[in-house]
């Protein structure tokens, strides 16, 4: 299940990003310098302590922030050139994305809240596929009250992968979950790199996960501190919180 950076293609590169935000006469640093490649099929965790500038490399990436300086290239197109509306239909045609908090609309069952983006991609997957991608075909007309937290990230996770994404961003997915139920929602995340060849990011500060990954990348204080590359990767049932 190993990767190799020298058969896959890139799908994207980021170089010298710099993030400053200006907080009265302040400048905070939340990344410095960094230089970042995510490659066609992969998966990649990304470890580091709160602050260490994981998420904001994450929202540079999925097109939801742009950096100060440097820039970021999906395949052959220069995000950091693109104003807002080009960004859009980046973040629209290319990613899904997965948080921490499932933010799923209360009054739709799972299969609604899933529906609801199959409406702005050009060549959807059924909701029911992309539901039963994740373990839950059985639960399809649930609402998020009657399901658990754990099938209410899998619903997220199904409705991020509905429009077939090129990229799958992951911030802290399994932040909010105990490890029984984690495992799972690193199984439907796992299974969907696997199976449908999704090139795959996940945040996490939990350092077990990282064994699922095919690199792990550790940063520290805006920067990659290192990288690391697993010769085979574990599968989520075998990860040890």
């Amino acid at each position: 299940m190993g990767s190799d950076e020298t058969t896959l293609g890139g799908v994207l590169s980021a170089r010298s990003l710099e993030k400053i935000y200006h907080v009265g006469d302040v400048d905070i640093f939340a990344l410095r310098g960094v230089d970042f490649d995510l490659f066609e099929g992969e998966l990649v965790v990304l470890l580091g302590p709160s602050g260490s500038g994981k998420s904001t490399l994450l929202n540079i990436l999925g097109g939801l922030d742009v950096p100060t300086r440097g820039y970021v290239r999906y395949l052959d197109h220069d995000l950091s050139q693109d104003n807002d509306e080009a960004l859009t239909r980046y973040r629209r045609e290319h990613v899904g994305f997965v948080f921490q908090f499932y933010n799923l609309i209360p009054s739709l069952t799972a299969r609604e809240n899933v529906a609801l983006v199959t409406d702005v991609a050009e060549h959807p997957m059924q909701p029911e596929e992309a539901l039963s991608l994740v373990g839950l075909s059985a639960r399809l007309d649930h609402f998020p009250s009657q399901l658990s937290g754990g099938e209410q990230q899998r619903v997220a996770i199904a409705r991020a992968i509905v429009k077939r994404p090129a990229l799958l961003l992951c911030d802290e997915p399994t932040g909010a979950l105990d490890a029984d139920t984690g495992r799972l929602v690193l199984q439907a995340i796992e299974r969907v790199n696997r199976e449908l060849r999704t090139t795959t990011a996940v945040i996490t500060h939990n350092a077990s996960i990282a064994a699922m990954a095919n690199r792990v990348i550790r940063m520290v204080d805006g920067r990659i501190a290192q990288v690391v590359r697993n010769v085979a990767r574990r599968p989520p049932e075998e990860l040890v919180w």
